[in-house]
């Protein structure tokens, strides 16, 4: 099956998605493909009153509905139904996901559809499974803990894996008995507003899935400080979400679950299976362009090695050719804009004035599009901007050490405490160090996300408030009432 397309045939949903129907609103951004820079599209950005258009239509639809005080299995049966039409709709959702965005089409439709719709199944599971608890009081007394949903969600999702964190919100929010407001990312709008749409022909009450349109200034901050609003959830950076819990501060207080970013080390030790580290090590930072929150950044290697390792590396990097994310075969992805490539390029010629050595890469590729040359510096010190920096891009450090104390050392990170990647074939130093290194998810002989799902992802530190994934998430969709009564 063809996947390839042209990006200019392609029909675009517009406008905003709310109470089950799409809603007009004035272009006002232009959108462009970063494959090629060229204007596909324009995009309205909500303002405060279509953010509340959209909020008072998610609250009426939720009591209208009863979404909430259905019987579980009627929401499970729903979002089983969605998921199956999320399916049958893979070539029309990877179109619109690959269009503006920096995913190959063959790599959404086999790889980023199917597990959105993994994701809305397993949720889906916890909608008639997860209950309270009775709680151990006297016998005078009946204690049990109630657990039931917040009310409307409102979600921001990024533009690096459009689709699949639009998922991550929906999908508990919606099985826990909520509403969702869901602002996808301005530069990466369609595929979010195509599930809205499967969601109401899935059965789905109108009015539960809207979608707004828009920016962070004025779309977010409207959503996320709007007092209907119960609840929020926010995938992006961590400059991001600090202005987030600022404007809820100011707002009114309400609980939120924000992933942001990472700076995640990659620990290697010489007795690491070569291969499987090799592999990993590239899995870990050029898919997508590095453009994404866990991406292995900081590789750092004891020093019996790392020469080695550093050779086959640099050979690795300088393999992948770019091609545009509608290509029939998947090359490597662009950056998502020029502003965020020279942002790129900008920390890579800091990090070679201040010391480092750029063992391959360090420029863009010489073609047309946002694309830039997988680079790997040498030579780093603790400060270089390329080791405390998110780059957000095909750009990792390699930094070595001699003993476990030294490369913990380096491996720490003041801010960010996201993922780490530890390789070793001594399992006792597996088990020792995994409890060591200060980040929400740790990696052992591998690098990145199962299609488990059970699995919790968040940060620490600088790197978020809250998971996603796994029954925390599911939980953190729902609150608990202590209940007691005397018999």
């Amino acid at each position: 099956m063809t996947f390839a397309f042209d990006p200019l045939s392609l029909r675009l949903p517009a406008g905003h998605f709310i109470d089950g129907a799409h809603v007009a609103d004035t272009p006002r951004a232009e959108l462009r493909a970063p494959s090629t820079g060229q204007v596909i599209g324009q995009v309205p950005v909500a303002d405060a009153a279509m953010v509340d258009r959209a909020v008072t239509g998610a609250r009426r639809a939720l009591a209208a509905s009863g979404w909430a005080e259905l019987p579980p299995r009627h929401r499970l049966v729903a979002l089983h139904r969605w998921a199956e039409l999320i399916e049958a709709e893979a070539g029309t959702l990877a179109r619109l996901e690959a269009v503006c965005s920096s995913r190959p089409v063959a790599q959404a439709a086999t790889g980023d559809v199917p597990v959105t719709a993994e994701q809305i199944r397993f949720f889906a599971e916890f909608a008639d499974k997860e209950c309270g608890a009775l709680a151990p009081t006297g016998a005078g007394s009946l204690g049990f803990v109630a657990a039931e949903p917040y009310g409307v969600v409102g979600a921001i999702a990024p533009w690096n894996f459009p689709i699949s964190m639009a998922g991550w919100k929906l999908a508990p929010a919606l099985a826990a008995g909520n509403a969702v407001v869901l602002k996808p990312s301005e530069m990466t709008p369609f595929s979010a507003l195509c599930l809205a749409e499967l969601a109401v022909r899935a059965g789905i009450p109108a009015g539960l899935v809207n979608v707004v349109q828009g920016d962070g200034p004025l779309t977010g901050a409207a959503l996320v400080g709007h007092p209907g609003i119960d609840k929020v959830s926010f995938t992006g950076s961590t400059r991001a979400g600090a202005a987030i819990m600022e404007n809820i501060a100011r707002s009114g207080i309400k609980p939120m679950t924000l992933e942001l970013g990472g700076k995640s080390p990659m620990l290697v030790f010489d007795d690491a299976d070569p291969d499987l580290t090799a592999d990993c090590l590239e899995r870990g930072i050029l898919p997508n362009a590095g453009q994404f929150c866990v991406a292995g950044s900081r590789i750092i290697v004891q020093r019996g090695i790392a020469d080695a390792l550093a050779e086959r590396l640099a050979a690795r990097f300088a393999r992948p050719r770019p091609a545009p994310t509608w290509a029939e075969s998947p090359g490597f992805s662009p950056i998502i804009s020029e502003p965020q490539l020279r942002r790129i390029d900008g920390i890579v010629q800091a990090a070679r004035a201040q010391g480092g050595e750029i063992l391959c890469g360090g420029a863009r590729f010489d073609c047309e599009g946002s694309f830039y040359r997988p680079t790997l510096i040498g030579g780093v010190s603790a400060d270089n901007p390329a080791v405390t920096e998110e780059i957000f891009g095909p750009v990792a450090t390699f930094q070595t050490f001699d003993t476990e104390d030294e490369g913990m050392a380096l491996a720490r990170h003041p801010n960010y405490g996201l993922c780490a990647g530890l390789f070793t074939r001594d399992l006792s130093r597996a088990l020792r160090l995994t409890r060591r290194l200060e980040a929400g998810t740790v990696w052992v002989n591998r690098y990145g996300r199962s299609r488990d799902h059970i699995l919790p992802t968040g940060g620490w530190k600088a790197s978020g408030l809250g998971k996603d994934l796994g029954r925390e998430a599911f939980a953190a969709n729902r609150r608990t009432k202590s209940v007691l009564i005397d018999i």
